[in-house]
């Protein structure tokens, strides 16, 4: 029985998908469903087997906890693949999760089309080798996207209009800054300062003032919680309890953090990150920056949700920022709209 299906239709059928491939998390868009997947980008291994025992939020969970002879693994770092193996072995589980093989009459559905956001700043082997990892792992096509236009697709810019639009997309690995303009890139730039450097410079902090030794998973916690881009200058202070090991006894010890505490030990990174935001404006030719002084930026990534980060960068930009209503998933969901509209993926895609 012979069938024929629409290009679309076959696009729905096969569950072609969207990923945001984090260095922290990793977010899977399926076409007609939304964002379906949100989980750690971490995987559980056997040391000497190499065996694969737990991937996403179980393996994350592991982290800290494994004996000897296992270990949980992060395959990206600053955003780019650093274990090939075990990236191509993340994809092919996000994949499998979303994509079931099943037939409709006589119809073998095909494997699905994969969207991919990428930091604009990685090389033709980064690239290559998250092409690699997303085929062996399953996907029939790639697309690979650069992740500040990912976001401005997602946050419903005017990329396509002759005027200028700004993102600021903070990850965990990296912090990607563009200037959008009749579907390109105007100017960008790709820093590898982000979440992780965040949690970095909690522990570190700690360290310093209070001589107890903290643990990522604490830290980012405490980042969660109380991060804070500016000093409480009046009202309420949030606080947090966070426990570690006292450097001098050896011994475990809790103490409390306030929204202040963490404001000073984020100001180096934040500060790495509005200095290349204000390099990117200088950069921006004048026909453009007066529409950015007008529409200012756009804040996305899970940095995004630093409190405060707005209002930092607007006081030293003299720009209006705003922060994308859901910044965890704008990069997921601008590469799904793009792989929705195939004259779109043709325009931002760069492989």
């Amino acid at each position: 029985m012979a069938i024929n299906l629409s290009d679309k239709l076959w696009r729905y059928i096969a569950h072609d998908i969207a990923i945001d491939l984090g260095t922290a998390n990793t977010l899977v868009h399926v076409m007609g469903k939304g964002v379906v997947i949100r989980e750690p980008s971490t995987v559980a291994i056997h040391k000497k087997t190499k065996a694969i025992l737990a991937v996403g939020t179980e393996a994350r969970n592991m982290v800290g906890k494994t004996p000897a002879s296992i270990i949980a693994v992060r395959p990206l770092h600053d955003g780019v693949i650093s274990d090939f193996d075990v990236a191509e072995a993340m994809l092919k589980y996000f994949i499998r999760k979303v994509h079931t093989s099943h037939s409709l009459l006589d119809i073998k559905i095909p494997r699905p089309r994969v969207a991919i956001g990428i930091p604009s700043g990685v090389t033709e082997v980064e690239r290559k080798a998250v092409v690699d990892a997303a085929t062996r792992g399953g996907a029939r096509k790639v697309y690979l996207i650069e992740e500040p236009m990912a976001a401005a697709i997602g946050a419903n810019l005017p990329i396509n209009e002759a005027t200028g639009s700004m993102v600021v997309d903070i990850g965990g690995g990296t912090s990607e800054v563009a200037v959008v303009s009749l579907g390109g890139i105007v100017t960008s730039r790709s820093v590898r300062v982000a979440g992780d450097e965040f949690d970095e410079a909690i522990i570190e902090w700690v360290k310093v003032n209070h001589n107890i030794l903290i643990g990522e998973r604490t830290a980012e916690e405490a980042k969660m919680a109380i991060g804070s881009a500016l000093p409480v200058e009046d009202g309420d202070v949030k606080e947090f309890n966070v426990r570690g090991r006292d450097l001098r006894t050896g011994l475990p010890k809790e103490i409390t953090l306030t929204e202040n505490d963490l404001a000073e030990a984020l100001n180096t990174p934040l500060k790495l990150i509005v200095e290349n935001i204000k390099d990117t404006v200088e950069e921006t030719p004048p026909e453009i920056l007066s529409d950015l002084f007008l529409q200012g930026l756009v804040l996305t990534g899970g940095g995004a949700l630093i409190k405060r980060l707005d209002k930092r960068i607007a006081n030293e930009t003299k720009m209006p920022v705003m922060v994308d209503q859901d910044a965890l998933t704008t990069v997921v969901r601008g590469c799904g709209m793009a792989l929705e509209n195939i004259d779109l993926l043709n325009k931002v895609k760069i492989a």
